[in-house]
């Protein structure tokens, strides 16, 4: 039987059940709670059963896709600045070493960025923000349950989950997270999920306090030191840009060319007296440690300058040059503990310049839309474009997993709101009709 127009029923069923609100919905959290989840899920579960999941949420995202055609338009989906950056990394399948891992490592990023452009565009921001702040509440209340399990009740570590049981002597603690330092960065984008849903009003008061206490208390927990740095960027970042938001549009402009100056004299002081700083947070042996490994990665990135290694991702132990790395370093380093310098070694500077590119269009634009849009929750995607931008300085969490996933949505989201690719067949004031859609 057939439906109106000629089209099947069950046609016809299959898109309005794939553009409903509860599927996109459904997805999101689940692709959230996936990236958010990954070291825990590959620890449980194994990596077969991860690599299930991203690959029957990437059939999901395809069928979301399909019946939201209607609204989509192919030049507004994906941000150039992700596909460059993207597509390098295909490319070096050409040149690398490993031709089989390094399509390995290409499908799981491009993965990723697909799922995350898939649900930047099925939910607005204030959307995003409940679904991040849902998922993060309960990871967060997980994993404090789980270091109190581990270090109080039972005062034995967990090893496959890399929990050593700290809780008690005050940390570090890992909880679902694998490391202090991934803990601490979940902890620091949780609080700002939840200090927008607070702003918002999107859940109760009793709820929003307990989400900033809870994301508060393991930040603190984690005792990492990129924590206090990340706390303190996103802190001045906030009160600057409430500051530009409560400035007359007039006045704007030269503000916040002010504030860049400000800003620019600050991280040249800051960089002047890194040692003391370093000091002061007692982080002499981590920083070290970081400029010990980046030395020796400095001789590598001479090897292949302009294309790199070959886009892995993630370190592999027995694959040329991260082996050879960590027998230099008589260790065990899974990243270069530093975005922009594993983008180099691995996609070279041609790489470091789309990779910085990315980001600094996603910045600038979340930052514009952010400064004249009078609903908070536009600070969002600002915010968190920081926090992954300070935090890359210090691990490579934005290559992968949920910092990517992360960079994704916000570049999507910036790029909806402001892009020369808006005015592309729209009617005036459209330029969020994608999401729109996607009200509940």
């Amino acid at each position: 039987m057939s439906g109106f127009g000629g089209t099947p029923a069950s046609l016809r069923f299959g898109r309005e059940f794939f553009r409903s609100a509860a599927i996109a919905r459904a997805f999101t959290l689940t692709t959230l709670g996936t990236a958010f989840g990954m070291f825990a899920i590959e620890h449980v579960a194994g990596r077969i059963c991860l690599i299930t999941i991203i690959v029957g949420l990437c059939l999901l995202g395809a069928a979301i896709l399909w019946a939201r055609s209607d609204d989509l338009e192919l030049p507004r989906l994906v941000p150039l600045s992700v596909l460059a950056f993207v597509v390098w990394a295909l490319a070096s399948t050409i040149w690398t070493h490993d031709t089989t891992e390094t399509i390995v490592g290409w499908l799981a990023l491009a993965a990723l960025a697909f799922l995350g452009i898939v649900a930047a565009h099925v939910r607005d921001t204030l959307q995003m923000v409940r679904a991040l702040g849902d998922v993060l509440r309960l990871l967060l209340a997980i994993s404090l349950g789980i270091e109190i399990l581990s270090g109080i009740l039972l005062d034995t570590p967990i090893a496959f989950l890399g929990v050593e049981a700290n809780i008690a002597a005050g940390g570090p603690i890992q909880g679902l997270f694998g490391t202090r330092n991934a803990l601490g960065f979940v902890a620091v984008i949780a609080l700002i999920a939840f200090m927008i849903e607070w702003r918002t009003s999107s859940v109760r008061s009793g709820v929003a306090i307990g989400s900033v206490v809870l994301a508060g208390v393991l930040a603190v927990l984690s005792d990492s030191p990129t924590v206090v740095v990340l706390g303190v960027a996103v802190g001045a970042a906030a009160l600057i840009l409430m500051l530009v938001r409560h400035t007359a549009s007039e006045n704007r402009n030269v503000l916040q060319w002010t504030l860049g100056a400000i800003v620019a004299v600050g991280l040249a002081v800051t960089y002047a007296l890194r040692h003391q700083i370093i000091a002061f947070l007692g982080a002499g042996s981590d920083f070290s440690t970081r400029v010990d490994l980046w030395n020796t990665i400095e001789q590598f990135v001479r090897i292949y300058p302009v294309q790199g290694w070959g886009w892995m991702g993630p370190w592999l132990r027995n694959q040329a040059p991260f082996n050879a790395i960590n027998y230099v370093e008589q260790d065990h380093h899974a990243s270069a503990l530093n975005a922009f310098v594993d983008v180099v070694l691995q996609l070279g500077w041609v790489g470091l310049a789309l990779f910085v590119l990315l980001a600094g269009i996603a910045l600038v634009r979340s930052w514009l839309v952010a400064s004249v849009r009078r609903s908070v929750v536009y600070a969002w995607t600002p915010l968190v474009v920081i926090a992954l931008t300070v935090d890359s300085l210090f691990e490579s969490f934005t290559l992968s997993g949920f910092g990517w996933l992360l960079l994704v949505i916000c570049a999507v989201r910036a790029g909806q709101s402001r892009s020369w690719r808006q005015h592309i067949n729209d009617e005036p004031g459209s330029s969020d009709l994608p999401a729109a859609h996607a009200a509940e």
